[in-house]
């Protein structure tokens, strides 16, 4: 359903909670049905069991007028079963006909055979009961009504799971922005947040959600981006970032102009990938559809088998025994927990990655996740934050720390060079007051000169030292340490005196050596892929703990490097961020992109990482592993069950201890392996991982 509100033009909201909504509306109407089918087969339970103490009903059997009465119950009950059948079963039978018309068979067609072949018995027992053996013609149609209700409270209690697992996603919707303030025509107003179009300037307030996905253009302020990215503190933003619809801004006011709106924000397109990924198949469920195409008619067998050998070896009312358990074996041996292993368990670990940022694409990423070898990480803006920052301030003698970054960060105001603003920035953020440099010049390939107060002040290389004659020797040790260390050491001059030296990398994201450990703790052998130098790449990977680097890599032989790993037949992960990594990503078993990245790589991913963190590629192979845990312990414990659960219930047991299990008692079990499965696939929602227990 579709709403449309007037404004400068038309815009058209769809909800995107539908499939939530279809959920609520799906388990509403199981359990209609299964109580329906209870509140007739308790009565009809009754009426089929008049002898047993706890169900008898008082001066209602008595000798004189106890054939016809029961007679007419009978009738009674069954009318009002098929009456079950028709309603809460109804999906049974209409999906076991589906699967007869593409020669197959599944779980509808074991329950629509057990339940029909329970009631046709009756029937023909109660209207014909001359045909059968003395004392065999005794109808049960309490085995249709009460194993229909019991297997439609599996169906509705696997609906609610599954709404359940996906609270990750209602989560993130309920939070939402409704409204938004533009402006419009120079005004500021309020409108529903679907009206807001591409191009509106949005203002923000402190404590307000962010209604949409825009750019800073006035202001600055800190946002919590918990909701979407997974990251517990709040994130700096200044004129030109980008903002995430649905996050809250915390101190600050500014305006922003609406680059995505609807479907395309991020919020909508997480929800889509997380629904997308719910909806899809692991190989591993693949696997199981077809063992069950070959388990089904097997148990249709052995039900036919059972019946031949109560019927033609079974004690006194042999005919009786062999319905029974014949219509057991049907019952006990329905797959329904097989069949829900494995997507409940996806459904669930699904949901628990996005709540901490980590987006799945498919099962098939999810399982092909659990199973890496070798994870390759891109260095630039995956490792490290992709942008120079100031790392060291190395006064000489005579000099302070402080003040060698004052002259330093002073002298490169004016210049444009990322490493001279990366001092420049560092000082800002010490909160040095900075004094405005006068004579300034640029000296291509050297560095600056310039005059800061009355000194004349020097910041480049050592050719700018040699240039004006200053001796660089007291500091030539220091710039050595730092040059092998990977960074760009930089030497600062005041009055034709040596001040110090200050060094600016590509700095390490704070995060990135924990989230390497518990890769390597995982057994995952973890390499580094680069285009820069190998002196740099051995820096940067001696720091965060990585043992085996490539580096001088081109960006056009990254997806080559990527194929040799694979060859050995070890499963490979790639990690990255830029468009040189998109054709690695697609090359690697799993391609890992970082959310702060470009929409290519993103695209050419099979798990995206909103935080930009390398914890999330973590915690993602740490989710996988757990729900692929988790699946096959399920279906382990399903096929056991289904495997144990047929002997006993074709009575096996019967010719050496008496025992005979139910029709009833097969229903129950059954729904009784169901809810053990759900309740298996939702301890994933309390599952806490290493990359981010040990900084919560």
């Amino acid at each position: 359903m579709q709403k449309e509100i007037e404004y400068d033009e038309k815009v058209t909201i769809t909800p995107t909670d539908d499939e939530t909504a279809a959920h609520q509306r799906e388990y509403a109407s199981l359990m209609r049905k299964f109580w329906f089918a209870l509140l007739i087969g308790i009565p009809v339970m009754l009426v089929a069991y008049p002898e047993i103490p706890w169900l008898y009903l008082p001066n209602l059997f008595v000798p004189e007028s106890s054939e016809a009465l029961i007679r007419s119950l009978f009738v009674l009950s069954g009318v009002a079963t098929l009456s079950v059948m028709a309603y809460s079963g109804r999906q049974f039978f209409t999906g076991a006909w589906a699967a007869f018309r593409h020669h197959s068979a599944d779980m509808n067609t074991l329950i629509a055979l057990g339940t029909s072949a329970a009631w046709i018995y009756s029937t023909v027992a109660l209207v014909v009961p001359g045909i059968f053996p003395s004392g065999t013609a005794n109808p049960f149609y309490d085995v249709t009504a009460i194993v229909t209700a019991l297997v439609v409270l599996g169906q509705a209690l696997e609906v609610r799971a599954k709404g359940q697992t996906s609270q990750a996603i209602r989560k993130l919707l309920d939070l939402q922005a409704k409204t938004a303030r533009v402006l419009r025509a120079g005004h500021e107003i309020e409108i529903p947040v679907e009206a807001v179009l591409v191009g509106d300037v949005v203002v923000v307030r402190p404590g307000e959600k962010i209604p949409v996905d825009g750019e800073i253009l006035e202001g600055r302020s800190s946002i919590d981006e918990s909701m979407v990215t997974g990251e517990s503190l709040p994130v700096d933003k200044v004129p030109g970032d980008e903002v995430i619809g649905a996050t809250v801004n915390t101190t600050g006011s500014f305006k922003f102009k609406a680059t995505k709106v609807g479907k395309d924000t991020a919020l909508a397109q997480i929800v889509k990938m997380v629904q997308d990924a719910m909806g899809s198949k692991a190989p591993i469920a693949r696997l199981v559809d077809v063992v069950s195409s070959y388990f089904v008619p097997a148990v249709m067998i052995i039900s036919i088998l059972t019946f031949l050998a109560w019927f033609n070896f079974g004690p006194n009312q042999a005919l009786a025994y062999a319905v029974v358990t014949a219509v057991t074996v049907l019952i006990i041996a329905c797959p329904c927990a097989v069949g829900m292993a494995v997507p409940m368990s996806l459904v669930a670990g699904v949901g628990k990655g996005a709540e901490h940022g980590v987006l799945i694409r498919n099962g098939e990423a999810l399982q092909s996740a659990s199973r890496l070898e070798i994870l390759v990480l891109d260095k630039t803006g995956t490792i490290t934050r992709g942008k120079p920052g100031l790392t060291d301030v190395l006064p000489a003698a005579g000099f302070q720390a402080n003040e060698l970054l004052f002259y330093a960060a002073s002298a490169d105001q004016l210049s444009e060079h990322p490493l001279a603003q990366a001092i420049v920035q560092a000082a800002r953020n010490q909160g040095q007051e900075l004094a405005e440099p006068s004579e300034f010049e640029a000296v291509p390939g050297h560095g600056v000169s310039t005059v800061v107060g009355e000194k004349k002040v020097l910041v480049g290389n050592r050719k700018l030292m040699e240039r004006y004659q200053i001796d660089a020797l007291p500091v030539q040790t220091d710039v050595e340490n730092l040059q092998g260390e990977g960074k760009t050491a930089m030497y600062v001059a005041v009055d034709g005196i040596i001040a110090g030296v200050v060094a600016v990398a590509d700095t390490i994201k704070d995060d990135s050596v924990q989230a390497i450990r518990v890769m390597r703790e995982m057994g995952l052998e973890v390499v580094m892929l680069t285009g820069d130098n190998l002196r740099t790449a051995q820096a940067i990977a001696r720091q965060v703990g990585i043992q085996r680097v490539l580096a001088d890599v081109l960006p056009e032989d990254k997806a080559r490097e990527v194929h040799m790993l694979r060859q050995g037949g070890k499963k490979v992960g790639m990690v990255g961020d830029g468009i040189n990594d998109a054709p690695a990503l697609v090359e690697a078993d799993i391609g890992f992109a970082i959310g702060t990245g470009t929409d290519v790589a993103i695209e050419a991913a099979d798990i995206t990482l909103m935080s930009g963190s390398l914890k999330g590629v973590a915690y993602a192979i740490e989710i996988s592993k757990a729900t692929m845990q988790n699946a096959r312990q399920s279906l382990f414990g399903a096929f056991v069950y289904n495997t144990a659960g047929i002997p006993i219930a074709a009575g096996v047991l019967f010719p050496f201890f008496g025992i005979l299990l139910s029709p009833l008692l097969a229903g129950a079990a059954m729904a009784a392996s169901s809810v053990t499965v759900i309740t298996n696939a939702n301890r994933l929602r309390f599952f806490k991982a290493k990359s981010f227990a040990e900084t919560a």
